[in-house]
Formats: C-alpha cells, structure tokens, sequence
C-alpha cells in the first residue's frame, strides 16, 4: 500500500506539472558525490525562487532497477 505521504508529494507534483511549474536539475548526491538530475517543483517565495526535489531520474535502464509490484520480481505475461 502507497503510503499517505507519498500519494501527497504525487498529488503536488501532477499540480506542478500541470502548471509549468517543474525543473530537472542537476544535483550532488549528498552520500556518494555523484551527479544526479532531479526533478523540482518551483515555486516563489517573493522574489526567490524555491525548488522541492521529488526525486532523480534513474541511471542507465530504469526496468533494470525496479521490481514489477506484486508479482515477486516477475514481469506479468
């Protein structure tokens, strides 16, 4: 089960997507140094500009770094 938390930060990102309001970003990983492109909404705080990661995109093929839900790891025929 998806938890509360995380079907809020989806909910926001469809608002900011919806609005023109996402970045991708090219950030540090703060554990291994490594460049990581991540997802931003933005937003303004007066004249500032606020960015609020959602998440990197995956390195190399993202069906190699995830499991299908439910099925132990196997693709559904």
């Amino acid at each position: 089960m998806i938890p509360d938390h995380a079907r809020a930060n989806f909910q926001t990102l469809l608002r900011a997507a919806e609005s023109g309001d996402l970045a991708l970003m090219e950030c540090t990983d703060a554990a291994t140094g490594e460049p990581r492109y991540v997802i931003c909404a933005v937003g303004r705080d007066g004249d500032d500009y606020m960015f609020t990661p959602f998440g990197h995109l995956a390195d190399g093929n993202p069906y190699d770094a995830y499991l299908p839900p439910n099925t132990g790891g196997e693709m559904a025929a």
